[in-house]
């Protein structure tokens, strides 16, 4: 597909089709099986000013928390003990854990058998090779859009360049990467959107992120309204459709936004759920958008139902850690 047709897609009043084909391609590809990855959510200290998250620095209501290095390795051995075979590890721009804590960290988690995630944001390039070093498997960092313009507006303390350096730097030291994109941001167009999914397919990504702007009541973008679950929707499929092979979840944003909004992306053309394991006492204040519905896998009873739910598609949960098809080729 071109930019114009993927508009075409976005823009269209009813893209049932699109669905149904990006739900086939999905299963005849990668099969009817759901990965699950146990997010650990360790750090919701922030550097960054992004003008749409809760945990930006500026926002001074947030309860801020960061799980030390023991909580944090002995979360990711009960998930292991669960039988999760994928660990994703993930906070704000936190300095405090330096590239020494990192690497502890990852060998002692790797110590369990697991695949290992990274998504702590921009570092350098030797620090990417450390983690990937000491064991690290992927490593997720969002662009969330494309448009320059749009993006420093967003970010006003970050630089575009430099977050496209940081994906080009993990492609290069082999890690699986996943990146992503928010759909509805105030200011974002179709068009870009569909230069975003375009980018993904360039940079040659193994997994890819979509969600919807959701409006933070902390935050300078409290008065915009949220974004559209259709549009998160079209994109997941769409991206999909371009990109056969890749990992996509489907995220809590999409549940958040609509009842029944992650079985429905898992019906798009999505194959991967990231059920919470973060700590009960910590797990509320990592509030990047409001009223987060995601799974919390220290409750059977919400893990039940996601099994149940994914049951009722047809597909079953992958035993495997869920290296992306993309990434093995």
């Amino acid at each position: 597909m071109n930019k114009s047709e993927i508009v075409e897609i976005l823009s269209c009043t009813d893209a049932g089709d699109f669905f149904k084909k990006a739900d086939i391609l999905r299963r005849s590809r990668l099969g009817n099986v759901v990965h699950l990855r146990a997010l650990v959510e360790f750090s919701n200290f922030c550097k960054k000013q992004c003008l749409y998250c809760g945990i930006n620095a500026k926002n001074t209501k947030v309860k801020r928390y960061r799980l030390s290095a023991q909580e944090i390795i002995k979360t990711a051995k009960y998930a292991s003990e669960t039988g999760f075979r994928t660990i994703v590890l993930q906070s704000g721009e936190d300095d405090f854990f330096d590239v020494k804590k990192m690497c502890l960290i990852i060998e002692k988690i790797k110590e369990f058998g697991v695949a290992l995630t990274l998504s702590i944001g921009e570092k350098t390039k030797d620090e990417y090779r450390e983690y990937k070093n000491a064991g690290a498997d992927r490593y997720l960092l969002r662009i969330e859009t494309t448009d320059e313009i749009l993006y420093q507006k967003l970010h006003p303390n970050s630089d575009f360049k430099n977050r496209l350096k940081c994906l080009y730097n993990l492609k290069e030291l082999g890690y699986e990467l996943g990146s992503g994109i928010m759909t509805g941001l105030p200011g974002q167009t179709t068009d870009s959107i569909a230069r975003d999914i375009l980018f993904f397919k360039d940079i040659d990504v193994d997994m890819v992120g979509l969600g919807p702007f959701i409006s933070h009541k902390d935050t300078k973008l409290r008065n915009f309204p949220d974004g559209s679950f259709e549009l998160a929707l079209r994109a997941l499929a769409v991206t999909r459709l371009l990109m056969p092979d890749i990992n996509i979840p489907a995220t809590t944003a999409m549940e958040t936004l609509l009842k029944d909004g992650r079985k429905i992306a898992l019906k798009s053309g999505a194959n991967v759920v990231m059920p919470n394991v973060t700590p009960a006492a910590a797990k509320g204040n990592y509030s990047i958008y409001p009223n987060k519905q995601g799974v919390d896998a220290l409750d059977t009873v919400s893990l039940n139902k996601l099994k149940e739910e994914i049951a009722s598609i047809g597909d079953s949960i992958s035993e495997d850690s869920g290296t992306s098809i993309h990434y093995k080729k």
